[in-house]
């Protein structure tokens, strides 16, 4: 690196730091990229998880909704991304011999499913909800590679004043059971409020809402798809965009200090260095950035829940089997339950019950958790012994275990706790014990790998494990929210002029999206040239 004035530092090469970095470069301007991990990708990456074992897993996420077609086509990237056929399969707890299986090709078979769990009410409920959340992905999703509408014009896009008042003004607890009577439907649907956030349908706080919102807008579908070769096979595009079009990329490159005239510090091959950038753009949560800055006050700006230290709530688990397990529910295939989200423990009421262990410091039980067979839609990700002798991957994502739960002293024990209470919640409506399946590694262990929130923030520098790197944030700004500058618009702003943010920390952020990255570089380009 002989050059140490740049256009734009990028602090970070998670997928966003290279969406910035391709964007720029491409745009003309001298980009340097500097990543602390010794790869780039940051948590959008594939990763042979298991010692000696020939399967690249997508290691912490592991699906894409929010990465919209036109950045993929604007840099053009060689991503391909598989639907599955499959919406759901989610066993009712109560009699795990019966279960809601969603098939989105055949209406007929999904209508039966509902009959069978006693919710065929709520089959045409469900559509009709999930009919209106279309539309608000299509009234807002072309806005998030633009600059920001305000909530006057958010809701003018929507242009349904009931549609906008139950999904963005009140608790999302209230459309849910006014329009939906079952327990097990109504589960199934907050479920997109909860990922990855520790919260409650009811809370007035609306935190909820926000989730479940960039859960069911992406592309304008809401459809969440698998990327062929695994989630490493986006980050991998995005870093080839981002070389080839001329940006600086540095690995093994820990920045310990930013200042506010574009002064960019960092380690790397033992020395200290410093290199400045006309901006400086952190892929970095809100929390860290504030520590880079050696800021003795928080940070200013229009969201001050930013600069709070996030705690994420998910503990993430990776199995490796020899076959899908059996299910109680011997009238749907493995195959096909495990074909789309398989949703174990996630009944309405067992979900206020699990927030509220959790709130009083307890692992939930049975905990609810999620399921993804990714190696179904894409046995690329498998050697070809593996997938020839029918080896499967599952990844569980455990709800409501929040970062509270977890230290630097008890982890390893809580680790231990947290997948056993993933294996015991998944074992609840098999018909064989998920351990009997488990494959096993070069020195004989069992082919299973938890992640606490803790673990995320050792490998990822991702604060609390918190997978959004904070609360997320409405797509839009409110009325009275300052527009001024390009950084303002574009939802990245810092409230230093030189300091911008581009990861999943920036307004539309979260998620595998490139939004932040992309938006980030946008606001540049306008303010450089301003």
């Amino acid at each position: 690196m002989e050059n140490t004035h740049y256009d734009a530092v990028i602090v970070g090469g998670g997928h966003n730091g290279l969406t910035a970095a391709a964007y720029l470069a491409r745009a003309g301007k001298s980009v340097a990229v500097l990543e602390r991990n010794d790869h780039f990708g940051g948590a959008a990456v594939s990763a042979a998880a298991f010692k000696g074992v020939d399967a690249r897993l997508s290691r912490y996420s592991y699906l894409v909704s929010l990465l919209p077609e036109r950045i993929i086509q604007e840099l053009n990237l060689d991503i391909a991304l598989a639907r599955r056929r499959y919406s759901s399969y989610t066993p009712d707890p109560d009699k795990p011999e019966t279960g809601l299986l969603i098939d989105a090709g055949d209406s007929t078979a999904s209508r039966e499913s509902f009959r069978n769990v006693g919710a065929e009410a709520d089959f045409d409920a469900l559509e009709n909800l999930y009919t209106d959340t279309g539309k608000l992905a299509q009234a807002l999703f072309p806005t998030v590679c633009e600059p920001l509408p305000t909530r006057s014009e958010a809701r003018a896009l929507v242009a349904d004043d009931e549609l906008w008042n139950a999904f963005i003004e009140n608790p999302l607890a209230q459309v849910i059971t006014e329009r939906l009577g079952h327990d097990l439907v109504r589960g199934l649907v907050s479920t997109d409020a909860l990922i990855g956030t520790f919260t409650s349908p009811e809370d007035p706080s609306l935190d909820a809402n926000r989730c479940f919102l960039y859960h069911v807008i992406g592309n304008g579908t809401g459809h969440w798809d698998i990327p062929l070769g695994g989630m490493g096979s986006v980050s991998r595009e995005l870093e080839r965009a981002a070389r080839e079009a001329g940006a600086v990329l540095l690995a093994n490159a820990e920045v310990t200090a930013i200042s506010d005239d574009g002064g960019v510090r960092f380690r790397h091959d033992g020395a200290e260095r410093v290199i400045r950038g006309r901006r400086v753009l952190s892929n970095v949560s809100p929390w860290v950035l504030q520590g880079l800055l050696g800021e003795a006050s928080p940070l200013q700006s229009a969201q001050p829940h930013q600069w709070v230290r996030p705690e994420g709530a998910q503990i993430k688990v990776n199995l490796l089997l020899r076959r899908l397990p059996k299910l109680l529910d011997t009238s749907v295939t493995p195959e096909a339950a495990f074909g789309g989200t398989f949703h174990i423990n996630e009944r309405y009421q067992q979900l206020a019950e699990a927030h509220q262990a959790a709130t009083d410091g307890r692992i939930p039980s049975p905990l609810p958790c999620e399921i993804y067979c990714h190696s179904l839609t894409d046995p690329s990700i498998l050697s070809d012994e593996l997938i020839a002798a029918g080896a499967q991957t599952l990844t569980v994502f455990g709800l409501h275990t929040p970062d509270r739960l977890v230290t630097e002293e008890n982890n390893h024990e809580m680790r231990s706790k947290l997948q056993a209470a993933v294996l015991e919640s998944l074992n609840s409506v098999l018909a064989e014990p998920i351990e009997d399946l488990l494959l096993k590694d070069a020195d004989g262990n069992p082919c299973v790998e938890a992640k606490t929130t803790l673990d995320l923030e050792h490998a990822l520098n991702m604060s609390g494990g918190n997978i959004f790197h904070g609360d997320l944030q409405w797509p839009f700004l409110e009325d009275d929210e300052p527009r001024i500058s390009p950084a303002e618009r574009w939802g990245v702003a810092t409230g230093r002029p030189n300091i911008f943010l581009c990861g999943a920390g920036a307004r539309r952020g979260g998620g595998v999206s490139g939004l932040g990255g992309h938006n980030a570089a946008m606001a540049v380009l306008e303010d450089l040239q301003d």
